[in-house]
């Protein structure tokens, strides 16, 4: 009863992290998590409409969108540092998938988002349950590097329009690139100035802010909470110019009057058109949004000797994008600058981010009034500094020189996501990952090997001065086997036996082997029949016990014209003759 008991607990705590990290919650730890939330909160203020502007919605839903997803994180969540709310990206896919189906601007826009937040959530939620976290692989690092950085391009350029003033618009950058050179005659110079001036100054803060005021005697967290405050101060300075001289009157786009309150309660729509709509971009959406969050946490917890749970992660991000959903918000991910700020702040629980959005909450019911006048290029100027630090256009470089194929993929990830829009470019990235892993995996390595003199070590002969048995064809197989690349291991040995008439034996190294599946065990049944055919015996080394227990279950071995040793040298050194025999090959 006790154990059972126990059991339970341990599930609990599985699926509640918040109990384990909860139940040693001190003072200091509270103090800490005060004072990240505190800068953490600054920071999201602009940001989250800045972004929500990006995913084509009223500026309020950013707010929104980073509430109770924080609340519900913190709850579900494995990641003592992530900071959860919109991000970049997902913005710019939420905007290309409901942009196919509303009019920005419209209730409908809106009701497709908060949908959108919730098929996202369900995915996650599903993903999680299922432990379906391994699918987050079929997105290899330096294609999402490759998506990332178009997308920061497609980000910043379609930005320009708002520091221009214009009407310029499109969901690729060749769309943006063409409406920018159409309506450049209708650049508003006021809201130029207060774009450039933005992104001078927040570039300046970025980079030079901080030494300033180290040099000046302030402390390290001082000078760190206003360096971190440096959108908030372009978001007040030019909303007080924009009152003051009454800029909305001479052509400058504002936010415009911002809801004063609480989220609201809001529901998903269920009719079936849109939610088939939204499905495929939901489920690209909650795979890229799941990359990016895991990576952030991942990393941050390595510094501190702390482990994320990728599955409950999955379920933390799944139930953050409900919350969205139900309280007005759009889809939700872990960002990497505001995790980062948040670890660097000293941020020790996922409760740093509930005391965020209770600053949020704050902020929602007492600041919103103020910001009807907030120019909508310094919300621009905002995005485009932040997008910036997501471009790393030297991957290009890196896979051209280790991976000919990486760069490929790299490449074209990158001009279909620039050409064709994020979405395209996020199923190009899947197809081409996956490609890339069949080609590799379908063409495995493979080397005949021999003795090292003095050793019991094999390798390969092309490599090595080694000592080979006459009439043994050693092959070390490099790669597990599978109906890709079984028939690729018939040719090759086939090949090899009728190079060399002498042969009377080959064995299958098979250290790298992790499995065998149903076709490259029919693979290997054939090449046993054929070989036997020919007078050679077929032998397997070193075979990996699941892999072992996974043959024990067929017929195979019993019709194996040879044997199954536990190592290669044993096989070497009876095939030879015996150990005395087999010291002379290797001497010679």
């Amino acid at each position: 009863m006790a154990r059972a008991g126990q059991r339970n607990r341990s599930t609990l705590k599985r699926y509640l992290p918040i109990l384990e990290w909860g139940s040693a919650y001190d003072r200091d730890t509270l103090a800490n998590d005060l004072l990240a939330a505190l800068i953490v909160t600054i920071m999201l203020i602009p940001q989250s409409l800045a972004y929500a502007l990006l995913a084509g919605l009223p500026p309020e839903i950013g707010l929104y969108a980073s509430i109770l997803p924080l609340v519900a994180y913190a709850v579900f969540g494995t990641s003592r540092a992530l900071a959860v709310g919109p991000v970049a990206v997902v913005s710019l896919m939420t905007a290309a998938a409901v942009g196919g189906i509303a009019e920005q601007g419209t209730a409908g826009y809106v009701v497709a988002a908060i949908t959108l937040a919730f098929l996202s959530g369900l995915f996650l939620l599903l993903m999680g349950v299922f432990r379906l976290g391994f699918l987050a692989n079929l997105l290899s690092h330096p294609i999402v590097a490759g998506f990332i950085t178009a997308s920061g391009l497609i980000i910043a350029a379609s930005q320009l329009k708002h520091i221009l003033g214009t009407g310029a618009g499109g969901h690729s950058l060749l769309e943006l690139g063409i409406s920018l050179v159409e309506t450049i005659g209708e650049t508003n110079p006021i809201t130029l100035a207060i774009g450039l001036a933005s992104l001078a100054f927040l570039f300046w803060v970025r980079k030079g802010l901080k030494p300033l005021l180290l040099r000046s005697g302030l402390g390290p967290r001082v000078a760190d909470v206003l360096t971190k405050s440096g959108p908030v101060a372009a978001v007040a300075v030019t909303t007080l110019s924009a009152w003051a001289f009454d800029l909305g009157e001479k052509g400058v786009k504002l936010v415009g009057g911002v809801p004063q309150g609480l989220p609201p309660l809001t529901m998903p729509s269920f009719a079936p058109d849109l939610i088939w709509s939204l499905a495929g971009p939901a489920a690209l959406i909650s795979l890229i949004g799941f990359v990016e969050s895991v990576s952030v946490a991942q990393t941050l917890a390595a510094r501190k000797r702390q482990r994320i749970d990728p599955d409950q992660e999955l379920i933390g991000l799944g139930a953050s994008n409900v919350a969205a959903a139900f309280t007005g918000g759009y889809p939700v991910t872990g960002g990497f600058a505001r995790s980062v700020v948040n670890f660097d702040a000293g941020a020790e629980t996922p409760a740093a981010g509930a005391f965020t959005a209770v600053g949020l909450a704050l902020a929602t019911l007492l600041l919103t009034p103020l910001l009807a006048y907030l120019p909508q290029a310094t919300l621009a100027a905002t995005i485009i500094v932040a997008v910036l630090s997501l471009i790393d256009l030297s991957i290009l470089r890196k896979t051209w020189i280790y991976s000919k194929a990486d760069f490929i993929a790299v490449a074209a990830t990158i001009l279909s996501t620039l050409a064709l829009g994020v979405e395209i470019g996020v199923v190009t990235g899947v197809v081409l990952s996956i490609l890339i892993h069949l080609y590799r995996t379908s063409k495995p390595h493979m080397a005949v090997i021999g003795r090292v003199p003095g050793t019991e070590h094999y390798r390969n002969v092309l490599r090595h001065e080694v000592a080979t048995v006459p009439g043994v064809i050693s092959l070390r197989v490099d790669e597990s086997l599978y109906f890709a690349n079984a028939r690729y291991l018939e040719d090759y040995l086939y090949d090899l036996v009728a190079s060399r008439a002498e042969v009377r034996d080959v064995v299958l190294a098979c250290p790298a082997v992790n499995l065998i599946d149903m076709s490259a065990l029919e693979s290997l049944e054939a090449i046993n029949h054929r070989l036997k055919d020919m007078g050679v015996r077929l032998h397997l080394s070193e075979v990996k016990g699941p892999v072992m227990d996974a043959l024990k279950r067929t017929d195979f071995l019993s019709h194996l014209s040879g044997k199954v040793f536990l190592s290669h040298h044993m096989a070497m050194c009876e095939l030879a003759g015996g150990p005395e025999r087999s010291e002379a090959i290797a001497a010679q």
